[in-house]
């Protein structure tokens, strides 16, 4: 009986262990993603939840400029229907009459633009190459964040420094020398009156040096270290090294760069608005007052009161949105052309 006892004991730990491995209860350390439904298991993954969100974002941002382009177009179909074409080579702009003629404001944003150009590039790029190039290391992050500082004062601001520091010393000092040794050219003649289409490029320039100056840092510290060896060893100096094997391979990012800082250009309102003088017409001099298509916008939207005219300030709005996706999208090509697949030199950082 005792036999027994044991054997009848025994024998359900000899039938378990005689059972196949097939057989034995399956563990698992995720036990709700086998046990909840597949439409459950989509909902809560977070790849799937970031993936949308992410998708929800580009989404978003893109649905905002079709929107802003949206309301332009529907915005300023009266003075298309109006005047269609001629509207961008008519210079004359009366909203009494309900004459509105966009060249000049085209005019006086393509000069101005063009003259903080002409400053800004060369004190930019020379920036860029002290830095990258010359500069001892303690001294490269702190020019570097001073210069990039820059483009972080409000616009207002430069057109306030601009009105009480820079228009006095251009009508006292600057203006008279250009009008004395460069008037025989017509740029530079007329009364000196300090504001004007060159007190206006002089403030742009000043508030783009940042943005070229930063890109093309970035652009020059991806030029490959062996290039500058290279020519040094070949006995290069200084200045060919960076003239041949710096500035030449990176030309496509700092061409990028100095058109990312015209669009820049192109749409600032308010630091040009103080200081152009905002007189529609087209002068030959550099030194008369001027306009342009963003000044225009921030000075008469507020008064226009008929349909025409407003719709003529949206059509100008649409002009210069426009141009500057445009000349962006330019700039973006270029730098990506440079700067893909290629990482940053150590000493630049």
């Amino acid at each position: 009986m005792a036999d027994g006892q044991a054997t009848g004991g025994t024998l359900p730990s000899r039938s378990a262990k005689s059972q196949p491995a097939s057989a034995s209860p399956k563990m698992s350390l995720v036990t709700t993603s086998t046990k909840a439904p597949p439409w459950y298991r989509s909902v809560l993954n977070l790849d799937f939840v970031f993936r949308n969100l992410m998708l929800l974002a580009a989404a978003t941002v893109f649905t905002i400029v079709l929107l802003i382009l949206r309301e332009l177009l529907q915005r300023s179909a009266v003075a298309w229907h109006a005047f269609g074409l001629q509207f961008f080579i008519g210079s004359q702009w009366n909203p009494v009459s309900g004459s509105f003629g966009a060249l000049p404001f085209i005019y006086g944003t393509l000069v101005s633009s063009l003259i903080a150009l002409v400053i800004a590039v060369p004190l930019a790029i020379a920036v860029a190459v002290f830095v990258t190039e010359m500069c001892p290391g303690p001294l490269r992050r702190p020019i570097a964040y001073a210069t990039e500082l820059l483009a972080a004062i409000p616009s207002v601001i430069y057109g306030l420094w601009a009105v009480f520091v820079l228009v006095p010393l251009l009508r006292v000092y600057v203006d008279p020398l250009l009008i004395k040794y460069l008037g025989w050219t017509g740029l530079f003649s007329g009364p000196a009156y300090g504001i004007g289409m060159f007190a206006a490029g002089a403030v742009l320039a000043i508030m783009i040096i940042p943005i070229i100056s930063s890109i093309a840092r970035e652009v020059l510290a991806v030029v490959p270290q062996h290039q500058r060896e290279a020519a040094l060893a070949l006995g290069a100096t200084r200045w060919e090294m960076v003239r041949m094997a710096v500035l030449r391979n990176a030309r496509a990012g700092i061409v990028g760069a100095v058109i990312l800082g015209l669009g820049r250009a192109l749409g600032e309102t308010m630091a040009v608005t103080m200081v152009i003088g905002n007189n529609p017409q087209i002068a030959k001099s550099l030194l008369a007052p001027g306009h342009t298509m963003a000044s225009v916008i921030a000075n008469e939207f507020a008064e226009a009161t008929d349909d025409l005219h407003l719709s003529a300030l949206m059509e100008i709005g649409l002009a210069l949105f426009i141009v500057t996706i445009i000349v962006n999208i330019l700039a973006g090509l270029m730098v990506w052309t440079v700067t893909r697949g290629t990482p940053a030199r150590a000493h630049a950082q």
